[in-house]
């Protein structure tokens, strides 16, 4: 009777290792799929951070090459993929920047600054006006 005890003894081993190698395996496939998920969004922000940027350089040179009188509201999102970010103009470029993404493109004088929501773009004298 000693004997069939050891065997059940055993048993139980061997069970509580292989789902312990089996319990660490899922673990493990679980964190590289969701580093990916997280590299893949923050893939996702940069880009939208650049189109972004570069839709507001595009607003700014067409103000640029029209003429006198020129006037036009385009919108800002408040939040890129549902994070909060920063935009501002600065010594000719507009900066897009949050918690691990960031970029920049050269816009040429701009009087005024860009805000989130909707902006509005004119041209007077020459000078290019955002949000007068």
């Amino acid at each position: 009777m000693h004997f069939k005890s050891g065997k059940k003894a055993q048993g139980v081993i061997e069970f509580v290792i292989i789902f312990a190698a089996v319990f660490f395996f899922f673990t493990l496939f679980l964190i590289v799929i969701q580093a990916n998920v997280n590299q893949d969004n923050l893939d996702d922000q940069n880009e939208l951070a650049r189109d972004l940027a570069l839709s507001v350089q595009d607003e700014i040179n067409l103000a640029k090459k029209s003429s006198d009188g020129y006037y036009r509201e385009f919108s800002i999102p408040e939040k890129i993929l549902g994070r909060a970010y920063e935009i501002n103009i600065s010594d000719s470029r507009i900066y897009i920047y949050a918690e691990k993404i960031g970029t920049s493109y050269r816009v040429g004088s701009v009087s005024g600054n860009i805000k989130k929501g909707i902006n509005v773009i004119e041209k007077q004298n020459g000078t290019i006006y955002l949000n007068p």
